[in-house]
């Protein structure tokens, strides 16, 4: 089917497209409005420049047809959704790979029993190396990272936060 299209409708949708490229997010959003008569749930500027630029060529030269949107409606509706699991489904709970050191076992760190300590910001750090983890402020952690993270606020490497790059630890 062969469409005819407007030589100034056509120019007016690049003019369109072009202005487009250089609007802010709030310009993206009031435009979105203007062309979808709503106000757009995204404040991503990507998704605006998309969506509105869909919308602008969609009016110019026609969106999709009624009978795709049709057969799309059609499709979701057949779709085998399962809202829950089946009454006898057993959920696998994800466990670690047997590969995987256990701290006891990494040759970084310091036997059990060990404490290893660092100043951070004018504050005593105190963690105590256990044979499944390690013990800070009465809790205890899987990793040095994990500690790291919580002493720090920010993602750590925990052999780097306590100086145990070199083997065996100091």
């Amino acid at each position: 089917m062969a469409v005819d299209v407007d030589v100034d409708v056509d120019v007016d949708v690049t003019a369109q497209l072009a202005a487009l490229e250089t609007m802010t997010v709030g310009q993206l959003k009031a435009k979105y409005e203007e062309v979808f008569n709503e106000p757009a749930r995204s404040g991503n500027k990507q998704w605006l420049f998309k969506r509105t630029a869909w919308g602008i060529q969609a009016r110019a030269f026609g969106g999709i047809s009624e009978r795709a949107r049709q057969r799309a409606l059609e499709i979701a509706n057949e779709a085998d959704l399962r809202l829950k699991a089946p009454k006898n489904f057993v959920f696998a709970t994800a466990t670690k790979p047997a590969s995987a050191p256990k701290p006891a076992d990494d040759a970084r760190l310091p036997k059990p029993g060990t404490v290893l300590t660092r100043t951070y910001k004018k504050q005593k750090v105190s963690v105590e190396v256990l044979r499944d983890g390690f013990l800070y402020e009465g809790k205890t952690y899987p990793s040095l990272s994990a500690v790291a993270k919580v002493v720090t606020g920010s993602h750590w490497n925990g052999f780097l936060f306590f100086g145990l790059q070199k083997q065996g630890g100091q």
